[in-house]
């Protein structure tokens, strides 16, 4: 395993609204991802990581994280923004529990997205920051079908493997959803998966289930991402060039019908679904309610 070096591991979010899970503070302890995801925006130039599927460790990070946590103001620690803090080097480094415990120390909040079930090994931890803090776990699906997600998101749990994760932190009372983002085109934007990922979520106890109608596209990942889905099918990527040309955001054709059955599924089960009242949930009232603590 390759070390590189790092100044700082927390970095300061800014406010972006109501457009993704309400955090602090974002960190990465690995730079670069093994899972294979053939989608991923993290994979795109202008985040300048090269070699992105090769996983690397960010030297001394737990000693330089420890630091950051005693002089900054307490907030929600986000991880899992650029790489995957349960990627298969994790058995053997416990880089992300070691994270946790420092997080559970100085009592910051958790929001963490994942798409690997080793994060079972850590909900020990989870519950502890969760009984202190506000905690958001979220699992990314993208299908409910264990088929389809092996070929989309090669070298991670299978979707029926991270819909049990949802299931155990449930059951610890811990408030998680799923990320069923991004939704991509001609591939996962169907009403049969739609109906089954919100149906799926709540039956594994989830209190939110998130979606995206399109997939991001640009520069090198758009290359990569067009090749791996021509193995999937043939012709597919033309058709994608074809409409989307050099477009960022690639939206489903079908994204006005689809999120009609997703809002009502949604409604049907009880699940959240707009960004801000799944922030509101887990973030402002468990922020407000601490408050009235003391």
């Amino acid at each position: 395993m390759k070390e590189i070096s790092a100044k700082t591991i927390l970095q300061k979010v800014k406010s972006n609204g109501d457009y993704w899970f309400k955090a602090d503070y974002n960190m990465n302890l690995y730079k670069g991802c093994c899972h294979g995801c053939i989608y991923c925006d993290s994979r795109s130039s202008c985040y300048g990581v090269e070699n992105f599927d090769e996983v690397r460790i960010k030297k001394d990070c737990l000693l330089i994280l420890e630091k950051e946590l005693y002089k900054y103001k307490r907030g929600v620690v986000g991880i899992g923004a650029m790489s995957d803090a349960y990627n298969p080097f994790e058995k053997q480094y416990r880089l992300t529990r070691g994270a946790l415990k420092l997080i559970d120390k100085y009592n910051y909040g958790l929001q963490m997205s994942t798409k690997s079930d080793l994060i079972l090994e850590d909900i020990d931890l989870i519950e502890k920051i969760n009984k202190k803090s506000p905690v958001n776990v979220g699992l990314t699906i993208t299908t409910y079908n264990d088929r389809l997600s092996k070929l989309i998101e090669t070298s991670v749990s299978l979707s029926s493997e991270r819909f049990e994760v949802l299931r155990q932190l449930s059951l610890r009372g811990i408030f998680c959803g799923v990320i069923f983002s991004p939704m991509l085109p001609f591939i996962t934007d169907n009403e049969d998966n739609v109906r089954n990922m919100v149906r799926m979520a709540s039956e594994a106890g989830a209190s939110y289930i998130y979606t995206y109608y399109a997939v991001t596209l640009r520069d090198n990942q758009r290359e990569y991402y067009y090749k791996k889905i021509e193995s999937l099918k043939p012709g597919l990527s033309y058709l994608y060039r074809n409409k989307y040309k050099n477009s960022y955001v690639c939206v489903s054709p079908a994204a006005k019908k689809l999120k009609a059955v997703f809002e009502s599924e949604c409604d049907k089960y009880g699940l959240l679904y707009k960004m801000e009242d799944i922030n509101e949930a887990y973030y402002i009232k468990r922020e407000n309610k601490q408050i009235s603590l003391f």
